[in-house]
């Protein structure tokens, strides 16, 4: 079995990660076979959406420290071209591509793994799931664009306890908080995931890219700059196809069939 399992279904790149007995840490070929499969989907319009889960207990513990040196020091210019290009890259990747992402969480999801699946647009988690800031347990500070994640998915004093104590928190405490959409039971989770992928394979997935894009953009520019972004953005996917049926199936009282374009 392979350690990154990839499946296009019904519209849906699947991506697994199959390293139960390593609770889903990331080898380096993962992370760039996640990258490789992201770049496909972002121009494949067959892709409508995007689902990222895991197997076993783990859902993503982190990158596999077995692949690192650890403890080297390095200039502040090399440390930062070296995280450009890691896993700060896959998590770009997946904020910006202008599909839909669920991550469906199946066990924990620790460091560079719960921003993995809080990097996604839409997260659903099985029961009792942990997620774990890991970061000051290894006594290193913050990393895998942690910074930029937490105060925009959670109140900043809740960002600062969860970094500076590496506490766990479990996924009812995290739908209490707004930071993810749904817990449901651990057998119900491929079930639930599938709804939702299903429901975004039949969506119009060109306006739903523009609206990620405007919402990511929220919480950076202000109210003019939105207004603007809005009128620039509507006026392209009003001449999609998905808009004209849209408008066409209201006007004859049925369903629309959205293509993704």
């Amino acid at each position: 079995m392979a350690d990154l399992e990839v499946e296009r279904e019904n519209g849906i790149l699947w991506l697994t990660l199959n390293r139960p007995e390593q609770m889903g840490a990331l080898t380096v070929e993962m992370r760039n076979t996640i990258l490789s499969e992201l770049e496909v989907a972002r121009s494949d319009d067959d892709v409508r959406g995007i689902v990222i889960g895991g197997t076993g207990k783990g859902f993503c513990t982190g990158a596999d420290l077995s692949q690192s040196r650890g403890g080297e020091t390095s200039s502040p210019g090399r440390m930062r071209e070296m995280m450009r290009t890691g896993g700060a890259l896959m998590l770009r990747k997946i904020w910006e591509i202008e599909k839909p992402v669920i991550a469906s969480v199946n066990g924990t999801a620790a460091g560079l793994g719960a921003h993995l699946a809080l990097f996604c647009d839409l997260v659903i988690a099985a029961e009792g799931v942990r997620f774990i800031e890991v970061f000051v347990r290894r006594g290193i500070a913050m990393d895998a664009l942690g910074g930029f994640l937490l105060p925009r998915v959670m109140p900043l004093h809740k960002a600062k306890e969860l970094a500076f104590f590496g506490d766990s928190f479990t996924a009812e405490e995290a739908l209490a908080l707004g930071v993810i959409n749904k817990v449901v039971p651990g057998e119900e989770l491929e079930a639930a995931t599938k709804e939702w992928a299903d429901r975004l394979a039949k969506a119009p997935t060109f306006a739903i890219g523009c609206t990620k894009r405007l919402l990511n953009r929220g919480t950076e520019v202000d109210l003019e700059a939105i207004h603007d972004d809005e009128a620039l953005i509507q006026c392209m996917v009003m001449g999609s196809e998905d808009a004209q049926e849209g408008m066409l199936s209201f006007r004859e009282r049925r369903k629309p069939e959205f293509k993704g374009r």
